[in-house]
């Protein structure tokens, strides 16, 4: 008998290869499934718009999959909450035959993906130190940091380095008994274990499965925040793997002390190593897009790869579907994805669907504009009305615009290396003022307006 997770986990696996990674991590990665049914495998996506778009992009491509692994499941259908009622029974373990693509998953065997490995993660200055790291980590047998805690925004490479360190673990020490996790798993793990009153030894299961490890390995702890009971779990899982001397490994899009949790689980994420990846400079953007080309077969000059570079300052993932937008527009109309007049073609559509092309420098140089200051005094020490205010309202709106994807460390060190909290009191102010201010409530919708090209 196939538990649904291990006939989901196979079918992601089948499908993580056939699309790009921001495909998948936006899309299919966010579909839950539900049950099978009449041979019909039904999966819930969070929003109807996901629906749509999974209908329209990507159902054959799962369909494909699911029938690669297990032939037998003749459908896929995307639901949403409202179709729930509308289902039926649907089984959540079944006796399935499998294919030879059928991987054996268990809760002792943790599954990296073969493609984040150390080889093809390309190092530059906002990322050498936390690949460093993450080396030493991999390649140590004594424990040397713990825990580790990689912070940075979304689609920098955590996640890549988390893997990269699962598979590099697997290889050299198959004895250790290794688990990787999202957050989002464990705290679903942990709701289940409490809700789970017809098994008595359902959260005893949960407790040994967690802190009899080796190496825990837990990706986007920031969702710990305002789940008082999942951290308590998670501050005794930590205590037990610590002192028994395991290997913790966190990632978070933001450094512990900006994590909303308790102060004491707060205190012991901070207690080893704290590595960092920033924004890749130019020259590091330009050089992960060739070694994306040269995994894929794509053949991209280094003035298309520039221009994507340049277009995105702060997210690896999204360069890449930049890349992947320009393939598959130039294989459609059968152009050549070198030629400027088709890359232009492709990407204006894009940048038109995609807030996430908004930077930082976006944001500065239209306040800067709009109040007839410079950026070196927006970013530097001076602290004249006629600067401050500017200032203030750049960083709400940063904050504001880019939401999580850029911590608030980060914001600071681009206004002059100023305190996180000097960054909080900004985005406070203007957030306060724009309520009771009609004044400053009308500039930063002008300047919205201007960054939106509304």
């Amino acid at each position: 008998m196939l538990k649904l997770n291990q006939i989901w986990d196979n079918i992601l696996l089948e499908t993580e290869s056939k699309v790009s990674t921001l495909q998948y991590d936006l899309y299919i990665n966010q579909l839950q499934p539900v049950g099978i049914h009449n041979d019909r495998l039904y999966l819930l996506a969070e929003t109807r718009a996901l629906k749509n778009i999974i209908d329209k992009n990507y159902k054959d491509i799962i369909k494909k999959c699911t029938a690669l692994v297990f032939p037998t499941i003749l459908d896929v259908e995307i639901i949403t909450d409202g179709d729930l009622d509308n289902i039926g029974k649907v089984d959540k373990e079944v006796d399935l035959p499998v294919s030879g693509n059928y991987v054996s998953i268990t809760d002792d065997k943790a599954v990296f993906v073969a493609q984040y490995s150390f080889d093809n993660f390309v190092v530059g200055k906002s990322n050498e130190y936390a690949n460093a790291v993450a080396h030493a980590v991999a390649e140590n047998k004594e424990i040397k940091y713990n825990p580790v805690f990689l912070w940075g925004g979304v689609g920098l490479g955590k996640t890549h380095l988390m893997h990269a360190i699962g598979n590099s673990l697997q290889r050299n020490f198959p004895e250790k008994k290794i688990k990787y996790v999202t957050c989002d798993q464990f705290v679903n793990e942990f709701i289940e274990s409490l809700h789970d009153t017809a098994n008595p030894n359902a959260m005893k299961n949960f407790r040994n499965k967690y802190r009899k490890l080796d190496v825990l390995m837990m990706d986007d702890v920031q969702f710990l925040a305002n789940k008082e009971g999942t951290q308590e779990e998670m501050f005794h899982t930590f205590n037990e793997l610590y002192l028994a001397e395991k290997q913790i490994i966190l990632s978070s899009d933001r450094p512990p002390k900006e994590i909303k949790i308790e102060e004491r689980l707060k205190t012991r994420f901070a207690t080893g190593v704290i590595a960092d990846i920033q924004p890749p400079d130019l020259e590091t953007r330009i050089a992960i897009l060739q070694k994306k080309c040269n995994a894929r077969g794509y053949s991209l000059n280094i003035k298309v790869l520039s221009l994507i570079a340049e277009k995105i300052t702060n997210n690896i993932r999204e360069m890449e579907g930049m890349l992947h937008r320009i393939i598959s527009y130039s294989t459609l109309v059968g152009g050549d994805p070198n030629d400027m007049n088709i890359v232009n073609d492709a990407l204006r559509d894009y940048a038109d669907s995609s807030n996430d092309i908004i930077t930082i420098d976006q944001i500065v140089k239209t306040t800067c504009d709009y109040f007839g200051v410079r950026k070196e005094d927006i970013i530097g020490k001076k602290k004249n009305k006629e600067i401050v205010v500017p200032r203030q309202v750049c960083i709400y709106l940063i904050c504001d615009i880019l939401g999580q994807s850029v911590p608030l460390v980060s914001i600071g060190e681009y206004f002059g290396g100023r305190d996180h909290t000097t960054v909080m009191h900004a985005r406070d102010k203007i957030s306060e003022e724009c309520k009771n201010n009609d004044i400053t409530a009308a500039r930063v919708k002008d300047i919205r307006d201007k960054i939106y090209n509304r």
